[in-house]
């Protein structure tokens, strides 16, 4: 017999490959009275890699949201902003722009009772008004897809720009901006720099691969104000984590 934790498991590649498996291994207990996941009082409707990911790996340990306002940028089923929010953040603006992926945010949201911190936007970003076309209307559609503006396909969804986001939710120069789009981050940082700098924190996940350009791009213009540091990742794809100076 196999055990991992206390638990057994019939393969170790049921623990690499089965999200489930992993999550309880880690804590995670299916709940059938809310129908959820739940570890810590922290509450998912589905379990995904992303939660694993954010959640139990602390991915982003070294932003200090204490305190402060967050705008998460691809914010998938609100994994990310839940955890801005255990960490103290004081206001999370979620930007999802898959429909689905929008729905299980909203019901993530209302399971963790977190209606009054964090605010959803089912749009976008991009540097630009306008629209972004969805590809795919399954959940796992949106993994590893840039949801660009414009284009020829079944669904479209509003694009906001940065802009917007300040002015309608009052961020702060304080404020802290992730960027998880598969893409928007070189539309955005190279098109509309000037509302980017508004930001005292910045965490960008690069997908360089995405638009055919070079993460060097991106830090050539962030060096105007930032010291930036490549947290993980290679030439095309990683993470830059960037404070103003």
């Amino acid at each position: 017999m196999f055990f991992v934790n206390g638990m057994k498991v019939n393969d170790i590649s049921d623990v690499i490959y089965n999200v489930e498996i992993l999550a309880k291994i880690l804590g995670w207990d299916y709940d059938s009275v809310c129908n959820c996941y739940v570890k810590d009082r922290v509450k998912f409707r589905h379990m995904q890699p992303s939660v694993i990911n954010i959640i139990d790996g602390d991915a982003y340990s070294f932003l200090k949201v204490n305190g402060r306002i967050v705008v998460d940028v691809g914010a998938f089923i609100g994994d990310s902003a839940i955890y801005f929010v255990l960490k103290g953040a004081k206001r999370v603006i979620s930007i999802e722009p898959h429909p689905e992926a929008y729905k299980e945010l909203l019901e993530n949201i209302r399971l963790n009772s977190l209606t009054n911190i964090i605010i959803p936007v089912n749009a976008g970003l991009a540097s630009k008004p306008g629209s972004i076309c969805i590809k795919g209307t399954d959940l796992m559609h949106t993994y590893s897809t840039y949801h660009r503006p414009g284009g020829n396909c079944d669904s479209h969804i509003p694009a906001i720009t940065l802009r917007v986001l300040i002015d309608k939710y009052a961020v702060k120069d304080d404020a802290i901006l992730k960027i998880d789009c598969e893409g928007c981050e070189y539309d955005v940082i190279l098109n509309d720099y000037e509302h980017v700098r508004v930001f005292k924190e910045l965490l960008i996940e690069y997908h360089a691969y995405a638009v055919n350009k070079s993460v060097k791009e991106l830090l050539k213009i962030l060096a105007k104000d930032y010291k930036c540091k490549l947290v993980e990742g290679e030439k095309d794809i990683g993470i830059i984590y960037c404070i103003r100076r």
